[in-house]
């Protein structure tokens, strides 16, 4: 048996660069603690998702009050005593058992860290939420045996509201959530980064409505394109690898092919708002996670869609997303209707049994995933390097463990090229193979097919594009 390497650096370029005229490969998973993380069956649905249904990425909300109810000693120590985490622990070791990568979003302030108010409302000092998003990022790097490295991060929920984030706006009306936000997101930037450099962090999680001034009985919103274009006017050099959306329709019973009024944001505004948002930041090409969708279906919501309607709207909604170049992740809210979570847009009813949309989701997902991945390469490329996701092999092989690979490349179905490689498992669960004796042909294309083990009893297939450019 021979092995096979892993590197981080290439993840970034292959996965969240556009690539071609479409995003053809996306992160695409669900949302739903409810049944993923606190359901007494909560590992055998994580399986489900990602089995049955091919997900490949799951997100869950970290909500400081509840990890820290007490000010911890020492808060950048990801091991502090005053941590609960037991529950997050469980689900990124499931996630990665099971061959996913993981989505954790940071929010929701303790009463010690900001003068006894309420969850929404921000820390008195920025170092509390960068010292907890540090020891966060910290225990979940790969650097300690039995915590998985988390490759995605966001930075509070859907902060332009009011149930997330106050105040929106101040005694004269005047919106000023984004000017604090961009303070929140810089410090937990920061720590996260100094956590875990190899984490991508999304700032904003913005939802996809709002009204940019008080209402009298509403809960106070700002429109996700004003709240974002305040923010660049707060901090225009603020740092994050993406902008995280929420833009589901409203009402509920939307397409996504819904049409709304600018500075909303739905599906069919992704254009307008990533050129908005590369000019108000002096960025190009700035990544757009998708990190919320749902339609919701009767009778659990008696305004949702029809479960037929629904699975037509999966497939759309998916298929807007990977038309996309720059939409590199989409997820899903929820897998299954519950009756901890008060959106019934699971793809399974609440007994289990599933909705039109379960097939229609599965059969999207699975030639989107990242880890069979499509790349553009150089003319004239020698022995090309391709990364290699290899997640569920970090869940019983040590960082640094060998893993061989045995690997064909084919151009029009004719053999070109077979390598025996070997490398070591990185601290991403990744690992990076040359394709020896292939030299890449502008115009060409070849399918590259790895076949990976380890003396652990891990397999795993592998089929990479090679696009000659």
């Amino acid at each position: 048996m021979r092995y096979t390497p892993l590197v981080a650096a290439v993840v970034v370029a292959v996965v969240l660069a556009p690539i071609a005229a479409s995003a053809d490969r996306m992160w695409i998973g669900f949302h739903d603690d409810p049944i993923l993380r606190y359901d007494a069956n909560r590992q055998s649905e994580i399986e489900l998702a990602t089995g049955t249904n091919n997900a490949s990425v799951i997100r869950s909300l970290v909500t400081w009050a509840d990890v820290a109810p007490t000010r911890p000693a020492n808060p950048a120590n990801p091991f502090d005593s005053a941590y609960h985490l037991d529950d997050l622990d469980e689900f990124v070791r499931t996630a990665q058992k099971d061959n996913a990568e993981v989505l954790l979003t940071l929010w929701g302030t303790p009463k010690w860290a900001n003068g006894n108010k309420g969850r929404n409302y921000l820390p008195t000092a920025m170092a509390d939420f960068q010292n907890f998003a540090r020891a966060i990022a910290s225990r979940y790097s790969g650097r300690t045996p039995g915590f998985p490295f988390v490759r995605f991060f966001g930075i509070w929920n859907e902060s332009n509201l009011g149930l997330f984030l106050k105040p929106q706006f101040n005694a004269q009306g005047q919106i000023v959530s984004p000017a604090a936000y961009a303070k929140l997101a810089a410090a937990g930037y920061a720590g996260i980064k100094a956590g875990n450099s190899k984490a991508l962090v999304a700032v904003g999680e913005t939802s996809s409505s709002g009204r940019d001034k008080p209402k009298a009985g509403a809960s106070d919103a700002v429109a996700p394109g004003t709240f974002a274009q305040l923010v660049a006017k707060a901090n225009k050099k603020l740092k994050f690898d993406a902008w995280a959306l929420h833009p589901y329709p409203v009402p509920v019973n939307q397409k996504p092919t819904q049409k709304v009024k600018w500075p909303n944001v739905a599906l069919t505004s992704l254009p307008q708002f990533e050129k908005s948002l590369d000019t108000w930041f002096g960025r190009k090409n700035i990544p757009i996670w998708i990190s919320e969708y749902g339609s919701e279906t009767k009778p659990g919501e008696p305004n949702g869609v029809t479960e037929a309607q629904q699975a037509v709207y999966v497939s759309q909604a998916i298929d807007i997303a990977k038309k996309d170049p720059r939409v590199p992740m989409f997820i899903w809210f929820v897998l299954r209707d519950s009756k901890g979570s008060p959106w019934q847009s699971g793809i399974y009813r609440d007994n289990g049994v599933s909705k039109p949309a379960q097939a229609r989701f599965a059969t999207a997902a699975k030639p989107l995933s990242p880890v069979n991945g499509k790349v553009s390469i150089k003319a004239g490329t020698k022995n090309p390097a391709l990364t290699i996701y290899l997640r569920s092999f970090c869940a019983n092989n040590p960082i640094g463990g060998r893993v061989g690979a045995i690997v064909h490349a084919t151009k029009g179905g004719k053999l070109v090229a077979v390598s025996q490689p070997e490398t070591k498992l990185a601290i991403d669960c990744t690992g990076t193979i040359r394709v020896s004796g292939l030299t890449v042909a502008k115009g060409s294309t070849y399918t590259v097919t790895v076949d990976a083990n380890t003396t652990n009893g891990n397999t795993a297939h592998r089929v990479f594009t090679i696009i000659g450019v």
